[in-house]
């Protein structure tokens, strides 16, 4: 065949005719074309369901998160970067509106497990403190209510319900002298208090006075009396604890005075104190001086008080007392009123004899003198005594009364199930007479941004200056972030009550200190480091627990719950269901909640929280989609126990 024959044509010669290439060119690119156009459509129906085409912006940086897990994928439409780039299409409905409609999740991944709710019975279970299992324990020195939790086996796999007509709490501050009676469905205090002004039943709803026992006048009054004897306004005094506070009235007049208070008392069985306490957004929690120490580190609170709570402080050689000596800090007050101060006026009142009421206050007495305190003053109803600044001059005189020993080779910020003692907690090293142990704070509210001085010493293991410092600049950033995505945090009434459930230093709940909200900083038992202590020299309160129990606290107990890696801290130690029905137990209904975690974890919980009837999305980190860590985003359906026959009768 001739070369030049029109019967053959090299493909790669530069005359020959592409038509196969051509061809497959073609039909590529009409399929490019196709999948294109199909994107486009896609994106565009995306985001209509995502909340209309008025979401997409020029300013808008649409991301699409997908978390592939077995059997099920993730999509989420998120803003990448910082808070500040765009808008993100967040469908949650962090409002309030009292319906029991049902809420669309973002999700459609299979649901493993449903937990249904449970029996109405349940509706004000506190597991650690049930009243039916302290029968088991000793009646002596208050141990049968302290802390007895269920066994693993006894473990509820339910949601506890909210009383029928639960409604969310009076915004604050109108929430410190109001609650609905739907919400906490006791009156047996307002006949039993009914001429100490301490609440009063009015139609639907409660109404605090402000009275107490010892402050018929109410709390404003006797906070006043208080403040003629000690500096309540210089910013000295920041943190309190109120033993056997009743409804919580000295803590929440406190507040006002930027005195931040942790209101304890014991789990009454039809009272609920301390349930009345959180209903009006004030921090409290269950809790009893009994055999245990009290879940704080040594040197937290400015100012402790006791107003009639009946806690028998000279008994047991005292050791109630040295409880409340550790937890106070250098240079912090001690104020007893009630039974037996000013026993020579209230005697008959009290039905008590003269003699017995005497000998009373002269134990307590000697008490406070074996602790190197001193008595400051006693006017009317009221005593003060103050701790030292150091233990100096209690340390030389020791040697010669042998009183009460110091106690050797412990860790006094050891608080879990922790024995209590009668030795006295040794309070750190100083050269000078007029030195205070572990460094002076800084008055409030500077105290709250300045480095801790367990830190600046070196107390902390791996807590530096810097990593504060970091730390607090981060929180800056993440708050940010947390109220772009849920606009309701921050914003007046929406939140009152919140929970950090692995506080670490600090620093959401400093980074909130403007709002109108409190924060209870938790810091895990199982955490690497023990910084409770910072966080109270920060000016903020908080409590050890470990999250494979119930928290001391009753149902619905918080507004927002935000745990920051806490399922990994957990990991492998308990189950990851029981610490969401607990976390479902203490959030109220249309509660929000915040966890951040690896996005495998947050696939698990997400999985388990479907089962629980909560509205959950998985956003992107606030530094973007390729961080492995993500928010997972909640809010808690409004549901309630049904109306039972006696309440559709009334």
């Amino acid at each position: 065949m001739a070369m030049g024959s029109d019967s053959y044509t090299s493909p790669y010669h530069p005359t020959s005719k592409p038509h196969k290439l051509t061809s497959i060119f073609s039909r590529k690119t009409n399929l490019f074309f196709l999948v294109a156009f199909l994107c486009v459509i896609s994106y565009i129906l995306g985001a209509y369901q995502q909340g209309g085409l008025s979401n997409i912006t020029p300013t808008t940086t649409a991301v699409n998160s997908v978390v592939k897990a077995p059997c099920e994928i993730l999509t989420t439409t998120t803003t990448s970067g910082d808070a500040s780039a765009g808008t993100a299409s967040i469908q949650l409905d962090f409002y309030s509106h009292h319906n029991a409609t049902d809420l669309d999740t973002t999700y459609s991944t299979k649901v493993a497990k449903e937990y249904p709710p449970c029996s109405v019975d349940y509706s004000e279970y506190t597991p650690c403190e049930d009243h039916q299992r302290s029968l088991k324990y000793n009646r002596k020195r208050m141990i049968y209510r302290e802390r007895h939790c269920p066994e693993k086996s006894e473990l509820l796999k339910c949601r506890i319900p909210a009383p029928f007509g639960y409604k969310n709490p009076f915004p604050w501050p109108a929430s410190r002298d109001l609650a609905w009676y739907a919400n906490v469905p006791h009156r047996e205090l307002t006949v039993e208090k009914a001429g100490q002004n301490w609440i009063r039943y009015e139609g639907d709803r409660f109404r605090f006075p402000g009275g107490g026992t010892m402050f018929p006048n109410g709390a404003d009054a006797y906070i006043n009396d208080i403040g003629k004897l000690i500096n309540l306004k210089d910013g000295s005094i920041r943190t309190a604890v109120d033993t056997g506070c009743g409804v919580a009235s000295w803590g929440a007049y406190l507040l006002s005075r930027d005195i931040l208070t942790v209101s304890l008392a014991p789990r009454d069985t039809h009272e609920a104190q301390v349930q009345f306490a959180l209903e009006r957004g004030v921090p409290a929690l269950i809790g009893v001086l009994a055999s245990k120490r009290l879940p704080f580190p040594s040197r937290a609170f400015d100012m402790a008080h006791c107003s009639r709570c009946l806690i028998p402080w000279a008994e047991y050689d005292g050791v109630l007392l040295t409880e409340v000596d550790r937890i106070l800090r250098p240079g912090g007050y001690w104020i007893l009123s009630g039974p037996p101060i000013n026993w020579k006026k209230h005697w008959k009142g009290w039905k008590r004899t003269k003699e017995d009421l005497n000998e009373e206050q002269t134990k307590i007495e000697k008490v406070a003198e074996s602790l190197c305190w001193k008595k400051l003053v006693e006017k009317g109803d009221i005593a003060i005594w103050q701790k030292p600044r150091n233990h100096l001059d209690c340390k030389a005189n020791r040697k010669l009364t042998q009183d009460r020993p110091f106690c050797q080779a412990e860790d006094p910020d050891k608080a879990w199930y922790t024995d209590l003692k009668t030795c006295l907690t040794p309070l750190p090293e100083v050269s000078e007479k007029e030195e205070t142990a572990g460094r002076a704070l800084k008055k409030w509210p500077n105290r709250l941004k300045a480095v801790s001085p367990r830190i600046i010493t070196g107390s902390i293991a791996g807590i530096t200056t810097e990593t504060f410092l970091k730390d607090s600049e981060l929180w800056n950033k993440r708050v940010s972030y947390y109220k772009h995505v849920n606009n309701q945090l921050g914003k007046p009434g929406r939140y009152r009550n919140l929970l950090d459930m692995n506080a670490y230093l600090g620093g959401f709940a400093a980074k909130l200190m403007e709002d109108p909200v409190w924060v209870m900083n938790v810091v895990p038992v199982q955490a690497k480091v023990n910084t409770l202590g910072a966080i109270y020299e920060r000016g903020l309160v908080g409590i050890y627990h470990d999250w494979c129990e119930a928290m001391s606290t009753y149902p619905r107990t918080y507004d927002l719950i935000h745990a920051d890696s806490l399922f990994t801290l957990y990991d492998g130690r308990c189950e990851m269901e029981d610490i969401l029905l607990e976390m479902d137990r203490i959030l109220r209904p249309e509660g929000s909640v915040i966890i951040r975690d690896d996005v495998d974890i947050l696939v698990k919980v997400n999985s388990i929280i479907n089962g629980m009837e909560w509205e959950s999305q998985i956003v992107d980190h606030e530094d973007g989609p390729l961080e492995r860590e993500k928010f997972l985003f909640a809010v808690k359906k409004y549901w309630t126990a049904p109306q039972s026959a006696s309440d559709k009768s009334t």
